[in-house]
């Protein structure tokens, strides 16, 4: 039986933290949290592990028993690995069945530890414009350095210009480019990194729980594409600053070591976003040009000599899993536990 998450009468927000094999960073994680939720009276932290098969359980109960953060943190074991959306939903569901749920829902990266006021600056902008449904940290590095990313969602011109890589296009395409730098400013966004991503309970109750059909990549991209369309707005609040070490659980976006070959469920993931949102013909189109344009960058980089910082076979791997080759919209087939 899993354990219970404590509410209370009055829950303003749960920040719920998905741990896969990452046990240690959670920990460092925790510890930044516990002077942050005083910040923000009934706030409950819910840590979901989704079935590691390390020493994570053992090493996040004790940290939590021995530094005394039973009154506002609660760690979940998970039974299987069902991804990053399950993980979520795994603690978000039965949150959102309580008498009193939560105001908020605070999606918080393992890998990743607040700043001073990062909490409050979210909840206080979500109090003030409750027009909005998601709004999202910016990011920093380990190392203090700035990562002031947010997104627009990806298209058929986002994705021939990322495998073209030519300046001229870079240009004409420009505001379709998928990553965008941001300023000091809060600003209206089509998504934000789930790493810290807070969610207003009103969104779930429109849209639903995130879809476990991904198992890692997109969902976040999908979940802000749905409540887009129902009406809520996206937004990103640099004033909540967070530390973020990338790619810690899977070494895909690791800035720290050379590129891996692409997981299959990365490109399940990528497919089944455009065939959900778009269907079929654009996706052909996406697949078309992103395959394109990649071609044509292989042997520009050949002819001009520029380094290989490509993941390993991705031309081939991303032909394998167009649309062209296969069918119908994937999703994982998770076991009933």
């Amino acid at each position: 039986m899993s354990p219970e998450l404590q509410l209370e009468e009055k829950n303003r927000l749960l920040v719920v933290t998905v741990n896969y094999r990452t046990g240690s960073l959670v920990v460092d994680s925790l510890r930044s949290l516990k002077d942050e939720i005083q910040s923000v009276p009934g706030t409950k932290v819910a840590v979901v592990d989704n079935h590691s098969g390390d020493d994570s359980v053992e090493k996040i109960g004790t940290a939590i028993a021995a530094e005394g953060w039973q009154d506002w943190a609660t760690l979940f074991p998970s039974k299987l690995n069902g991804g990053y959306a399950y993980g979520n939903n795994y603690a978000i569901r039965p949150a959102l069945k309580t008498a009193n749920p939560p105001d908020y829902f605070l999606l918080l990266n393992p890998d990743t530890q607040v700043r001073p006021g990062a909490l409050k600056a979210l909840v206080d902008f979500m109090d003030h414009h409750p027009e909005v449904g998601i709004a999202g940290s910016s990011f920093e590095e380990a190392d203090g350095k700035p990562w002031p990313y947010a997104f627009r969602f990806p298209s058929v011109f986002s994705e021939l210009d990322s495998a073209l890589r030519l300046g001229v296009v870079s240009k004409l395409l420009s505001k379709w480019i998928v990553a965008k730098v941001m300023g000091n400013q809060e600003e209206q966004i089509d998504w934000l990194p789930g790493a810290s991503m807070m969610i207003r309970r009103q969104v779930f109750e429109a849209i639903g729980l995130m879809d476990e059909g991904y198992f890692l990549y997109f969902e976040e991209t999908d979940f802000c594409l749905q409540a887009r369309r129902a009406g809520w707005s996206c937004w990103y609040v640099p004033q909540s600053r967070v530390m973020h070490i990338l790619g810690q659980s899977t070494g895909v976006t690791a800035t720290n070591q050379a590129p891996k070959r692409l997981p299959q469920y990365w490109y399940d993931s990528r497919r089944r976003y455009f065939l959900k949102n778009h269907g079929w013909f654009y996706t052909a189109l996406v697949d078309l040009g992103w395959l394109s344009g990649y071609s044509l960058w292989r042997v520009r980089r050949v002819l001009q000599q520029k380094p290989d910082t490509d993941p390993p076979k991705m031309l081939q791997d991303t032909f394998r899993n167009s649309v062209f080759l296969k069918q119908g919209i994937p999703c994982q087939k998770l076991p009933s536990l």
